[in-house]
């Protein structure tokens, strides 16, 4: 933390993974104008990385989860299994959580295992670890419409404590009906950056935060901005689009009550 009382550290990969945006290279392109933005159903890859066993058993929203961690780490020296993560989601498992819903509803109200060890909110911070054989620190945590900017708080602030990389994933997933008439959240939509307080070779931004009061950034675009509204996860493409196009800025993002996480993007030489 600087004298400002500003949280810091530089951002060593991104992945991504949303309608439209099948990675962080195509994303940066939009956000950067050098492409138009078309709308794509979100589609997450089967976590290779898992044995098979827990590769059957895991759904849209562990998959997405692993698919942008993974990106996130190409091409970087970080070593996974000691990393530590922050996985950050406003709502966890739709899909799962409306099954269970289903399931007590009726006389047959047996709950399968699987099904149950998926609903937990940390489910996949649990998928990251064993396809990572990592026993290093993991925080699931959830803020409502507020999750990404929680988890980069918290992922900034275990970066500095640790003085070491820690990977952060904010994720969503759809809720099925009748849940999505009350969360009617748009696609799904994942983030993952791999933060480091100390300066690195290959870092394409530095992050410095502090808390605000002041009115979140919007999106020009109105198909983005639909997509930022519309997934709390989602809430990060302001943030991304300085970094994507190689730009200082500043942005706001949306957090809790009238606080809002000021954010100054320095590109890294």
């Amino acid at each position: 933390m600087n004298a400002r009382g500003e949280l810091s550290a530089v951002v060593c990969g991104i992945g991504l993974l949303g309608p439209g945006l099948v990675d962080w290279p195509s994303a940066a392109a939009v956000l950067a104008g050098k492409h138009p933005y078309q709308r794509a159903p979100t589609c997450a890859p089967a976590p290779a990385l898992l044995p098979p066993a827990e590769r059957r058993r895991t759904g849209e929203t562990v998959r997405l989860a692993l698919a942008a961690g993974l990106q996130a780490l190409e091409g970087t020296r970080t070593d996974p299994e000691g990393l530590a993560t922050v996985f950050t989601s406003s709502g966890g498992d739709g899909a799962i959580c409306h099954e269970i819903c289903s399931t007590l509803a009726t006389d047959q109200r047996d709950i399968s295992p699987t099904r149950f060890h998926n609903s937990v909110h940390n489910a996949a911070s649990g998928y990251w670890s064993i396809a990572m054989h990592s026993m290093a620190p993991s925080t699931a945590l959830c803020a409502y419409d507020g999750s990404f900017a929680a988890g980069l708080l918290e992922a900034l602030t275990q970066a500095l404590a640790r003085a070491a990389p820690v990977l952060l994933v904010a994720y969503e997933t759809v809720y099925p009906e009748p849940l999505h008439a009350q969360r009617p959240l748009c696609d799904a939509f994942a983030l993952a950056l791999l933060l480091d307080p100390r300066p690195t070779e290959g870092a394409c931004a530095r992050l410095q935060a502090q808390l605000v009061q002041e009115s979140a950034d919007t999106l020009e675009d109105p198909a983005l901005e639909r997509l930022r509204a519309g997934v709390p996860a989602a809430r990060s493409l302001p943030l991304l689009r300085p970094i994507a196009r190689g730009e200082r800025g500043r942005v706001v993002l949306d957090y809790l009550g009238p606080l809002r996480l000021a954010v100054t993007v320095t590109p890294c030489p």
